[in-house]
Order: C-alpha cells, then sequence, then structure tokens
C-alpha cells in the first residue's frame, strides 16, 4: 500500500498535508507494501450493467490484502464488498485512501480557486501584499481593486479596473488591461498558490486506488471477498442452420474483461435480469454546515415551550396504533412474528430453528420498545424475501481471458423443433411474404434476446432477431424475402344495419350493425407447398366472424394459416363485424327521421306508437308556439304603425283634424296592445305547461 511521508512546519501544516492526501489519492505514493494475494475464482456477469466478482484464497495469521481498484469502482466497492473468514478468524478493517472534496480542500489556502477568479479577484484575495510588474517597471503593496468608468466613444462607456498599489513614491493607480508580467514578492504566498493548483490538477485524475482487507486470526484459512464492480452488458448472438433434419440452434455469449486483471480460470456465470443497480457516492467525504451561535451575556428572557414526555408520547402513539403500551406483555407479539418468520423460510424451502425464530422475535420487539432496529430482527426478515426471477448460463469450463480483451463462449448447441412457414403482413411488404421459421425452444435453456443467423441448405440465407424465449415457448422469425409467393388483397365493406330503437329518458337509443371483409389471394410460383400465415390487425371493437377461430392470436394480431400449394391460387376470406350505439334527444328529431324509424321493420309495436305520440305532442307544442309568435308578430305591427304616427304628428298642428285623427287612432291602438300583451301572457303559460308536459312524457318512456 502506497504511503506518503511529508514533513509539515509552521502554518503550512493544514495546507501540505491537503496536497499529500491528493498526492495519495491520485496514485503518486512512493512505495507499496506487499500483501496477500486473493486470485480471482468466480464472475457473475448481469445484463444490467454490473458483476459479481469473488475471490478465494488463503491467509496466515494477522494478513492484509491489498487490492486496486480505478476511482469510479471504489463507491460500488463500498456499497456492496463482501468478506468471510471461514477459519475461525475475524475480520479486521477495510481502509482506503479519503476523499475530501476539491472545493473544501482549495478553500484550506489563502488564494481561493475554487470559482475560477479572474485576475483581478486573484489580486483582491492578497490585499497587503507586495507584488513585482515589469510593465510598468515598479513594485508596491496592494491596497484594492478599483473600478472606473471610462467613455468608449460619443454615448458609451466601459468599466475598467485600476491596480491601486503603495509604492515608495507614494500611492499609484494602474490600469489592469496595461499590466504586464506581475510577481509575488512573498515566496511562501507563490508556493502556495502552485499548490493550490496542483491540488486542483490532481483532483481530476482517474488513477488507481488501494483498498487494504485485514484479517486477524492464526494459523492458515480459506477466505472470500466478494464485490460488485460497473461491467458491460454481456451480449447474446445465434446461428441456426436449417436442413430436412431438426433444425440446429447454436447460441454464443459476448463478454468483455474491461478489468486491468487477467481471468485465470474463472467460473463464469452468465445471469438474464434486471435487478435494481444504482451508484451512490459513498466515496467523496460530506460535510454538513453548522451554525454559527454567538454568545448572549445579557440577554433578556424569552418564553419557553416545552416538549412532551417521551415514554408518554410513545403510549399515545401506540395506543393511536392499536399496539400494547410500552412494558406490556408481548408473549403474544412474538409468537406471531415467530409463526410468520417460520412460515416464511418453510415457504422457500428454508429449515428455521423454532428457538432461533423466537430469540429474534424478542430481539426485534426488545428494540422496537426501545425506539431502535436491531440488526438480528431486520436480517431474518431480510433473509426470507424474494429477489425475483432471473435465468443463467453457467459456463461449464473455467474461463481465461486477458485483460481489456473480450470472448465469444458457447452457451446453446442443440437440436430445435421448427416449422418453415411465409409470413404475409402488408405493412412490411405488400406484395411478398417473409420467409420465417415457427421456432420452438425445446432446449432446457432460456434463450436470452439477440441475432440470430439463418443458414438454409448450407448457405446463408438472412438476418433475424429474437426476444427472451423461455423453454417450451414458440416465436416467429423471418430472415429474408419470398420472392416466390404473392399475395392480392382486397378490401369490401358492408352497408349498415339497423338491428334495434330503444327509447330511456327522452333518448332514443339507436344500435346498428356494420361488417368489413378481407380477402386475400394467395400464388405460389415455388416447387414445394408452402404454408403462409397472414397477419391480419386485431380491432376489439370488430368480432371476427370468419373464420372463426385464427390460427394464432397476439396482443394486436390474428394469424391466419393458408396452404399455398404450387400453381394453384389460395383464398382466404376475413369478415367482421361490429354493433355500434347511438343516442339521440328525442326533442332533437325532426318528424323525417322519426317517421324512417316508425316504418323500420326492427322496431317494436310499443316504440312505433311512443314515436307516433311524439310526433303528435310536438305539432301540438309547435301550434302553440306559433300562436305565441303570431301574437308578438302584431304587437311589432303595431309598434312599428305607432313610429309612423309619431313621425307625421310632428309635422302637423295640434288642432288640426288629422292631428285629432292621429290621437284617436293611437288611443285604439294602445288598446289592442293591452289586450294582445294579455293573450301573449296566456300563450307563453300555455307554452311552457305544453313543453313541461312533454318532457314529462319523454322522461318516463321506458320501451325496448
Amino acid at each position: 500500500m502506497k504511503r506518503v511521508l511529508i514533513m509539515v512546519y509552521g502554518m503550512q501544516t493544514l495546507r501540505l498535508a491537503c496536497v499529500a492526501l491528493v498526492l495519495s489519492l491520485s496514485g503518486f505514493a512512493t512505495a507499496e507494501d506487499p500483501g496477500t494475494n486473493i486470485p480471482l475464482k468466480r464472475v457473475v456477469m448481469f445484463s444490467s450493467g454490473v458483476a459479481f466478482y469473488e475471490r478465494n484464497g488463503e491467509v496466515e495469521g494477522n494478513a492484509t490484502v491489498d487490492l486496486r481498484f480505478n476511482t469510479r469502482d471504489v463507491n460500488d466497492l463500498l456499497k456492496s464488498m463482501v468478506l468471510q473468514d471461514e477459519g475461525g478468524g475475524k475480520i479486521s478493517t477495510v481502509s482506503y485512501g479519503s476523499k475530501d472534496p476539491i472545493t473544501r480542500t482549495l478553500r484550506t489556502f489563502t488564494i481561493d480557486l475554487t470559482h475560477s477568479p479572474t485576475l483581478a479577484d486573484l489580486l483582491g484575495q492578497i490585499r497587503g501584499e507586495k507584488i513585482e510588474l515589469d510593465s510598468p517597471k515598479m513594485s508596491g503593496i496592494i491596497i484594492g481593486i478599483e473600478r472606473r468608468k471610462k467613455p468608449a466613444g460619443m454615448t458609451e462607456t466601459v468599466e475598467v479596473e485600476y491596480l491601486n498599489l503603495l509604492t515608495e513614491e507614494g500611492l499609484r493607480s494602474v490600469p489592469l488591461d496595461g499590466v504586464g508580467k506581475i510577481k509575488l514578492a512573498n515566496p511562501k504566498l507563490d508556493t502556495e498558490l502552485r499548490q493550490a493548483l496542483l491540488v486542483l490538477a490532481m483532483g481530476k485524475s482517474v488513477d488507481k486506488k488501494s483498498v487494504t482487507l485485514n484479517f486477524t486470526g492464526a494459523g492458515k484459512r480459506p477466505v472470500r471477498v466478494g464485490y460488485i464492480q460497473e461491467s458491460p452488458i454481456w451480449k447474446t448472438s445465434y446461428r441456426l442452420v436449417l436442413s430436412d433434419a431438426k433444425p440446429l440452434l447454436q447460441g454464443w455469449a459476448i463478454v468483455e474483461n474491461t478489468t486491468e486483471e487477467d481471468w485465470d480460470n474463472v467460473n463464469l456465470t452468465l445471469v438474464s435480469g434486471r435487478p435494481i443497480s444504482f451508484v451512490m457516492d459513498l466515496y467523496q467525504p460530506m460535510y454538513i454546515d453548522r451554525p454559527v451561535v454567538q454568545q448572549e451575556l445579557y440577554a433578556s428572557l424569552r418564553p419557553r415551550t416545552y416538549d412532551q414526555d417521551l415514554a408518554e408520547s410513545e403510549n399515545e402513539f401506540r395506543k393511536a396504533a392499536g399496539k400494547p403500551m410500552a412494558g406490556a406483555p408481548a408473549a403474544p407479539a412474538k409468537k406471531q412474528l415467530a409463526d410468520q418468520l417460520a412460515k416464511r423460510e418453510t415457504g422457500l424451502g428454508l429449515q428455521r430453528n423454532r428457538a432461533a425464530d423466537e430469540k429474534a422475535a424478542e430481539r426485534f420487539l426488545e428494540s422496537e420498545a426501545k425506539g431502535r432496529f436491531d440488526p438480528g430482527a431486520v436480517e431474518s426478515v431480510a433473509q426470507a424475501s424474494d429477489v425475483g426471477e432471473m435465468f443463467q448460463y453457467r459456463i461449464a469450463t473455467p474461463v481465461k481471458l486477458g485483460r481489456q480483451k473480450s470472448a465469444m463462449l458457447p452457451i446453446v448447441n442443440d437440436s430445435v423443433e421448427g416449422e418453415k412457414v411465409s409470413i404475409y403482413n402488408p405493412a412490411v411488404h405488400a406484395k411478398h411474404p417473409l420467409n420465417g421459421l415457427k421456432l420452438k425452444n425445446s432446449t432446457d435453456l432460456h434463450l436470452m434476446q439477440g441475432p440470430i443467423t439463418v443458414f438454409d441448405d448450407g448457405a446463408y440465407a438472412g438476418d433475424a432477431q429474437i426476444q427472451d424465449l423461455p423453454p417450451k415457448s414458440e416465436r416467429l422469425v423471418s430472415y429474408a424475402m419470398d420472392l416466390d409467393t404473392e399475395v392480392a388483397p382486397t378490401s369490401t365493406g358492408e352497408p349498415e344495419q339497423l338491428l334495434a330503437v330503444k327509447i330511456a329518458l327522452g333518448n332514443m337509443q339507436i344500435t346498428r350493425k356494420y361488417g368489413r371483409t378481407q380477402s386475400y389471394v394467395i400464388k405460389n410460383s415455388g416447387k414445394k407447398t408452402k404454408k403462409v400465415l397472414v397477419e391480419y390487425p386485431l380491432d376489439t371493437q370488430w368480432t371476427l366472424l370468419e373464420p372463426k377461430d385464427p390460427t394464432e392470436k397476439t396482443r394486436d394480431l390474428y394469424r391466419l394459416a393458408v396452404t399455398a400449394e404450387p400453381g394453384k391460387p389460395a383464398n382466404l376470406t376475413i369478415k367482421e363485424q361490429r354493433t355500434a350505439d347511438e343516442y339521440q334527444a328525442l326533442t332533437n328529431l325532426d318528424d323525417g327521421t322519426i317517421n324512417f324509424y316508425i316504418n323500420a321493420k326492427v322496431v317494436s309495436d310499443k316504440v312505433k306508437a311512443a314515436l307516433v305520440e311524439v310526433i303528435k305532442k310536438k305539432a301540438a307544442q309547435g301550434q302553440l308556439v306559433a300562436k305565441r309568435a303570431e301574437l308578438e308578430r302584431q304587437v311589432k305591427i303595431i309598434f312599428d304603425e305607432q313610429d309612423r304616427i309619431r313621425q307625421n304628428m310632428a309635422q302637423l298642428p295640434k288642432d288640426s283634424d288629422l292631428f285629432r285623427r292621429y290621437v284617436t287612432k293611437f288611443n285604439e291602438q294602445e288598446d289592442k296592445i293591452d289586450q294582445l300583451r294579455e293573450q301573449i301572457k296566456r300563450a307563453i303559460a300555455d307554452e311552457t305547461a305544453g313543453r313541461d308536459a312533454l318532457n314529462k312524457f319523454l322522461v318516463e318512456l321506458n320501451l325496448t
């Protein structure tokens, strides 16, 4: 393990220690202590981007084991490492170089580089220090940075930064944009700035890190180390050889050893599944900001609030939750929890010790009563949890694979069941189907998804792809265009049919039936009889009538098989129907539409009689509406006539005969208007009553 020896003196101790820490973490160590080697013996690769590595070996006495990891893998190591000393020894400690946040380390220097400071910011941080300038040639002590507005044209201004110095000749102000080289006169400050820059540079390194495992015990004994590490996803590819005999399936797993260690006779297991895996930053130290509290020697008294007694609060919580009070007998709860543990473990095929179950339950209940968790109790529950369903390939022979190398490993080499078919889908190709195979996984292995290269009669036939294929399940695969087979589809629709009419709550429910037909003519120009699978979209709103039962049915498709002999056209007819309900308010239907349904044969006599009555009542209501409209029209005519009379009267002398005649007529019209208004009121009342009666009649109708 690398060690860094740094002598520190005076005020530089903390800062130089930070530099030493960065150097140590970045791999700039000077020596490495020899430790016991534990070789890699087993690797389990998952399809979720991680792999489990297991090391087995022997240690003697008090031993240390040094392992080297990339920086990016340290978090997975801290999250997942498992150590076992199987010879009666103990695990002492696992030590590794800490990694303080780079920003926290940088803040320990006088010059803060955490936020990419400008030259003015840097000089502002070292106020009071002496610097030397070469252009203009001078030296002085920094007073500060000043920003001034400077004209830059007729109306615009720019901000210019000036460096204010105290020189031997007095105060000087120098624009920063005109300053050349700047030298720090204080050698310690110059050295510290360079150290801060070194820390900043080393913080970006991705070197390897050392992890030391400490085992304590006596004599030689076996030990095991296991951990999770990021790894490429392993992949599969297949070869399918077609012939007159059963098809031959050969599968290969593609694995990559991206570690910096050769795999020498490693037992490799490939697992297909998606366990939840994530990265958590455990390597980076975390700090919590603490508040700054100022002393108050003579603070005035303030009102206080007092918290509830913890024991009483716990009892109230348990009472609200229906749990026994603290201190109450827990024997029934202990027995119930022990029974639950035994039942869970027995269901998983494990043997349980009743005394151990009751002891674990007692520990759990005691820890719950004390307000804390007992690791032993939590562990027993975790052991009974189900991790989900996964399948694996265990490579029969140990694997040898150099670091940064890849390999193809055989996982399947067996005959499978398969039937040649042609698969037609107009969305893929409107004219020709695809050559395919109905593949059945007759092996005992779970075939993971991947590409398939198909060979037919000793020649390359095409490429295909399959999804995950469990044992004894079937999938269709297609690998080439079938140019010997042509398919001509035609579509026809059927006129809609009225099935039924119902009346309920003033609405008419109209049920109609729709039909459609899809026909296919299949021509086989080859020399052998073919089985053609026609794929047809599955629409849940339509019911398949012909053929009654499809050959296959997927989530989105029907598959219908047709036998196509050479030189003879084969026909396939698909018929579907659907029914749809339409709702219409009777008050919105005109008489012509209602008469259409009255004359329809499928409408019952009760519904027809009700529709006839609806027409009568709507006609009566229409007459009431027309009567009111006529009265309102007459009032409007009188109003228009009165407007004409007023205009004429304005032009006549008031003592003329015509003027007096207009006055008499105007009075007669006013009497007429009063009469019409009374009639309109009665008409509105009759119309409202008629409308209410019609609505009541319609709402009370419930006929089929």
